[in-house]
C-alpha cells in the first residue's frame, strides 16, 4: 500500500533566512569536518527541542575567549517584527560553550522563528520550531531517525526530511553518534573516504566526547534538520559505548578505560550539552487530545546486563551441549520475573502514564524508545544457508541465534526480547489502561513492522525505522538475497508483518483520531549526497476496538 504525504501548515518563508542554508551547506560540505569543529562565534548553527504546547527549548553554541551573555528572541515572523518571547542566556567553557534555554509563553500548535545574538552584534542562523497542539487535534506527523554513523556515508535521510518539509517534529531514537575509533566501525576499507570523524581514536574522556559531537554536528544535513524542526531525542548505546547497560558495557574495559560510572557520567553530560534536550531521563509530551508521547530510556536508567548468547557457549563441546546451556538460560535467568529493562521507578511512571493519558481522552500512547519490543527469533537452520563469504563474527552470532531459537529463545538479547518479564509488565499496563500503543524503535539498522500481542490479545503496533547510514543485515549477509531473508523472518515470526533488511532511510509516522500510519522512506544511497528516494512502504493501524494493521 502506498500513501501520498500531506502537507502541513508551515509558515511562509523567503529564499533568505531560515531556508537560505544551501549556500552554507555547500561551504561546509567542501570543508573537512575536523576543520569546522573549532572556531569562534556561532560554530554549529541552532537547534530546538522538548516542545510543549506553550514552550520549547532553544540551543546554540557560541565560542569566545570568555563567558558570554547572549540574547535570544522568538517570533512568529521570519523578520522578527513581532517578538513574543526573549531573554538572555550564558555560553561558557564549562559546558563546551553550548547553551540552552526554555522559551515560554508561546501559543499552541504554532510555528516560530528564533535566533541568538552576541554582545558585539553577530547573529546566529535563524531557526524554525513548533509548539505542540492542545485540545482537539486532527493530525500530527513525526520524522523518525536512528543510527547515523558518520563514517559509512552521508546523512541523506536527514537531508530528505528537511527538504520534504512535511512533518511537525523530528524524533531521534538514538545512536546519534558512534564512539568507535576511525578504523573500527566502519573499518578502513568500509569508511567513506570523505567522512572521517574527530578524534581519530575511540572516545573515552570528556574532551573526546565533546570533539566527537562537534565533528558530527558540523555535518550540513544534520545542521539543517535541527535548524528547521524541533526534535525529541533519546540516547541508545553508542552515545556512551556499545551494548551499554546501567553498570557497564561490552565496549568498556575498566582496566584500560577507567571507571564505568565516570565514563557514563561524561557521556550523559556531553549529550545534554550538545543536544536540544532536557536533563530529565524520561518525559511525556501531550499532543492535544490525539496522543501522549512517552520518551523513555531503555539503555542506562535501569537496564540489567544483557545475556551474551555467543560468549556463554564459547567453550562448549557441540550443538547438544549448547542447547542444554540455552535451555537452562530460558528456564532460569531469562525468565526471571523481576528482570529489569527500564528500572522500577521508570516502569511505574510509564504504566501510570498510560492510564493518565487515556483518562484525559488521548487516542494514542506512543513510546519514543530505542530497541525492538516485538518478538523476533532467528529462522532455525539459518546458519546453514549463509554460504562461505560471511564474516566469522556474523556466522557465530547467527549460529548461536539459530540454536537458541530451537529451545525458544529470541534472536537479539539486547532488545526487549532479552527482558520478557519487563515487556510483560508494560503490556499488562497497556491492556489495563485500554491503551492504543504505538511503539517506535531503531537500533537494528533494519526496518520492521510488528502487530504486537500479549496474552493472546492485540496490544499495539511497532514501527521500527531503518538506519540513517549504519549498515543492516546486508552489511554481512551480502550473499543472502535481502527479500528472501525478510520473507524468511516474517514466515518464522508470528508478530512480524514486514521487514526490510537492506536499505537506509527514515520513517514518517502520522497520527489521526482514526489511524496511526507509518511511511518508511528509503534513500537511494549514502555514498553521494542526495535527497532522492528509492522506495517507500506504508502501514496503517487502527485504534481499539479493532486494533489491526
Amino acid at each position: 500500500m502506498t500513501k501520498t504525504s500531506k502537507s502541513i501548515g508551515t509558515p511562509s518563508v523567503t529564499r533568505r533566512g531560515v531556508f537560505a542554508l544551501a549556500g552554507a551547506s555547500a561551504a561546509i560540505a567542501a570543508t573537512p569536518s575536523v576543520a569546522t569543529t573549532h572556531g569562534k562565534g556561532f560554530t554549529h548553527s541552532v537547534a530546538s527541542g522538548e516542545p510543549q504546547s506553550a514552550s520549547v527549548l532553544l540551543w546554540t553554541r557560541y565560542v569566545a575567549g570568555e563567558e558570554t551573555t547572549l540574547t535570544w528572541q522568538v517570533s512568529p515572523r521570519e523578520d522578527f517584527a513581532d517578538i513574543v518571547s526573549e531573554g538572555e542566556v550564558v555560553a561558557s567553557a564549562t559546558r563546551d560553550f553550548c547553551t540552552k534555554v526554555i522559551a515560554k509563553g508561546l501559543s499552541a500548535d504554532t510555528w516560530y522563528f528564533y535566533r541568538f545574538m552576541s554582545p558585539e552584534g553577530t547573529v546566529s542562523p535563524i531557526g524554525r520550531t513548533r509548539t505542540l497542539p492542545e485540545g482537539p487535534t486532527a493530525n500530527f506527523r513525526m520524522a523518525v531517525f536512528s543510527c547515523a554513523n558518520f563514517g559509512f556515508g552521508y546523512f541523506n535521510a536527514y537531508a530528505h526530511a528537511a527538504e520534504a518539509n512535511d512533518v511537525d517534529l523530528a524524533v531521534h531514537l538514538g545512536d546519534y553518534i558512534y564512539e568507535y575509533g576511525g578504523d573500527t566501525y566502519p573499518s578502513e576499507n568500509q569508511r567513506h573516504p570523505d567522512r572521517r570523524v574527530a578524534p581519530g581514536g575511540e572516545i573515552v574522556a570528556l574532551a573526546d566526547y565533546r570533539l566527537r559531537y562537534a565533528s558530527y554536528r558540523a555535518d550540513p544535513d544534520l545542521q539543517r534538520l535541527h535548524q528547521v524542526l524541533p526534535m525529541i531525542a533519546v540516547w541508545d548505546d553508542h552515545e556512551s559505548t556499545n551494548d551499554s547497560w546501567k553498570d557497564g558495557a561490552q565496549n568498556h574495559q575498566p582496566e584500560t578505560e577507567g571507571d564505568w560510572e565516570v565514563r557514563k557520567a561524561i557521556a550523559k553530560q556531553v549529550y545534554r550539552e550538545w543536544m536540544p534536550v532536557s536533563d530529565e531521563p524520561y518525559a511525556a509530551y501531550d499532543v492535544g487530545d490525539l496522543a501522549t508521547l512517552f520518551r523513555i530510556d531503555t539503555r542506562l536508567e535501569g537496564r540489567e546486563e544483557q545475556f551474551d548468547l555467543v560468549g556463554m557457549i564459547r567453550d562448549s563441546q557441540g550443538p547438544d551441549e549448547i542447547r542444554e546451556i540455552y535451555r537452562a538460560l530460558r528456564e532460569g535467568a531469562w525468565s526471571n520475573p523481576d528482570r529489569q529493562l527500564l528500572g522500577a521507578p521508570q516502569e511505574e511512571w510509564l504504566i501510570d502514564g498510560f492510564a493518565s493519558s487515556k483518562a484525559r481522552g488521548a487516542t494514542w500512547q506512543v513510546l519514543i524508545q530505542q530497541v525492538l519490543i516485538g518478538k523476533l527469533s532467528a529462522p532455525q537452520g539459518i546458519a546453514g544457508l549463509l554460504g562461505d563469504n560471511v564474516p566469522e563474527f556474523a556466522r557465530a552470532r547467527l549460529t548461536a541465534a539459530s540454536l537458541a531459537a530451537e529451545v525458544g529463545l529470541p534472536l537479539n538479547m539486547d532488545a526487549w526480547d532479552g527482558y520478557p518479564a519487563a515487556r510483560d509488565r508494560v503490556f499488562d499496563g497497556a491492556l489495563e489502561a485500554n491503551a492504543n500503543l504505538v511503539v517506535l524503535a531503531g537500533d537494528t539498522h533494519n526496518a520492521w513492522e510488528f502487530a504486537l500481542k500479549h496474552k493472546g490479545e492485540p496490544v499495539g503496533v511497532e514501527f521500527a525505522t531503518s538506519s540513517v547510514s549504519s549498515p543492516g543485515f546486508e552489511g554481512y549477509l551480502s550473499g543472502f538475497p535481502p527479500k528472501a531473508l525478510a520473507g524468511l523472518l516474517v514466515q518464522t515470526n508470528e508478530e512480524l508483518q514486514w521487514a526490510d533488511t537492506s536499505q537506509r532511510g527514515y520513517m514518517v509516522v502520522e497520527l489521526t483520531p482514526d489511524a496511526a500510519t507509518s511511511e518508511w522512506r528509503f534513500v537511494k544511497g549514502i555514498k553521494t549526497r542526495s535527497t532522492e528516494i528509492a522506495e517507500t512502504r506504508t502501514a496503517i493501524a487502527k485504534p481499539r476496538p479493532d486494533f489491526a494493521t
